[in-house]
């Protein structure tokens, strides 16, 4: 039980060079959640994954380390998302245009493993979202969302009102929830932007979405839960606001959101 519990709670990351294989996998009764990916080159080859070439002719090859694929992330959903494994060769080929061919270049996921029992609420801007559980049983948040995504939401369809679609999102609304419900039977709050600030520009229409399961305690937190070792520099999976921009999430927070999430799935 202990081995599957440090499972569970992990914040993934795996990491392959061109050539090789990446190999994501996840516990019985969970799937995977692609978080972010890169593929390209930002360090030099004697950093991560060497050059295959001769040094003598690599020499006479400008390494591109500002090189970027952006359709990095949509490839890993498409063969990724919601599955127990999935594994592939990595290679340009994959991702499309090679945008700095003749340099070698790396895939880094960052990952996590769903419990495949959760339940979703929403609620529209103003309105108030209820959470609750069963008698002896309390919330653990998984995680929540507030603003504008660009699938939008059944609950509360997007009024364009002349505006474009954008996506914006908090980047505080997942510590929110957990302080405001973690570990309570029942919990509710506004979805406004007086509770989690205002991260579209005005008159953009926002939701709430919070995922969360029930469990019979919120007392259990393993003495010590050591993430991944990232394979570059050691720094969380980045996450972004309406602008694509990097914000600043929580480490404490999204880890504190795992070890809920699966303590409540275990239990």
């Amino acid at each position: 039980l202990t081995g599957y519990i440090s499972q569970v709670l992990k914040n993934y990351t795996d990491h392959a060079c061109d050539g090789e294989y990446i190999s994501l996998r996840c516990p019985h009764r969970t799937t995977i959640s692609i978080q972010s990916s890169f593929y390209g080159r930002i360090v030099p080859s004697h950093q991560l994954c060497p050059s295959r070439y001769p040094h003598s002719y690599a020499a006479l090859i400008k390494e591109d380390v500002a090189c970027t694929v952006g359709t990095s992330l949509q490839k890993m959903l498409d063969e990724c998302q919601d599955r127990r494994s999935c594994q592939f060769l990595v290679n340009s080929r994959l991702f499309g245009a090679d945008p700095c061919p003749g340099t070698g270049k790396y895939l880094i996921v960052w990952y996590k493993c769903r419990p495949n029992e959760y339940k979703s609420k929403a609620a529209c801007e103003d309105d108030k979202l209820r959470l609750s559980c069963k008698k002896s049983m309390v919330i653990a948040i998984y995680s929540a969302v507030f603003g504008r995504t660009q699938g939008g939401s059944l609950e509360c369809p997007y009024q364009s009102l002349g505006m474009p679609m954008i996506e914006c999102q908090s980047a505080t609304a997942l510590q929110i929830m957990i302080k405001r419900c973690h570990g309570k039977r029942s919990c509710s709050i506004f979805a406004s932007t007086y509770e989690f600030g205002d991260p579209c520009y005005p008159g953009i229409r926002k939701h709430l979405n919070v995922i969360y399961t029930c469990g019979r305690s919120a007392t259990f937190y393993p003495r010590e839960i050591t993430p991944s070792r990232l394979p570059v520099d050691e720094t969380p999976a980045p996450a972004f606001n309406g602008s694509m921009e990097p914000v600043g999430v929580s480490t404490e927070m999204a880890l504190l959101s795992n070890i809920l999430a699966a303590y409540s799935f275990i239990t």
